[in-house]
């Protein structure tokens, strides 16, 4: 719910000095659409029960925290943005993924749209909208911390950009000296 807060004074979550690259745009579509179905049980739903008032305030309670949680969601993608800067690449996924990546262990960064993604090992795929459009290959894995908690070694990353030119531009810019190969 603090990315919500964010979301309205327009700020952002752990950007600092660097420069941010959001990803948020290819999902905010179906997220608007989930939160006006979710209304529109919400309206539905209160004229059903409105001959029992308790059963009306739960449901209604719980109706209004789910739009609310939805739209929160949404927000959560917006607030952090991929960030690069201070010699790390920072790709996030909304409060789940937070992955820094020294860029002393980029070996390759292109621009890479892909539809299908097979779960491999040593693999990080954050696709929005089902699609990626960054490959970041890695000279040494890093550590990823799933969301329960288990840690795995992840030696390519794949991920959604809003303007995923301009995040592997600065990317190169700021690895230059330690890539060992890019393609465009």
């Amino acid at each position: 719910m603090m990315s919500l807060w964010l979301w309205v004074a327009r700020r952002r979550h752990g950007v600092g000095g660097g420069t941010a690259f959001g990803y948020a745009r290819g999902q905010a579509a179906m997220m608007y659409g989930l939160a006006f179905v979710c209304v529109v049980e919400t309206v539905a739903l209160s004229v059903l029960l409105g001959d029992w008032p308790t059963v009306h305030a739960v449901v209604l309670f719980l109706d209004v925290y789910t739009v609310v949680f939805v739209v929160a969601l949404h927000a959560a993608s917006v607030v952090r943005p991929h960030v690069v800067g201070d010699g790390v690449l920072r790709v996030r996924r909304a409060v789940h993924v937070d992955l820094r990546i020294p860029v002393g262990r980029i070996a390759s960064v292109r621009r890479e749209l892909r539809m299908t993604h097979e779960a491999a090992e040593g693999e990080l795929d954050l696709a929005v909208g089902a699609q990626t459009t960054v490959t970041v290959e890695l000279a040494e894995p890093v550590t990823h911390v799933t969301f329960f908690g288990r840690p795995r070694e992840i030696r390519v990353v794949r991920f959604h950009a809003d303007d995923s030119d301009g995040l592997v531009r600065a990317v190169r810019a700021l690895a230059a000296p330690t890539l060992l190969g890019d393609s465009v």
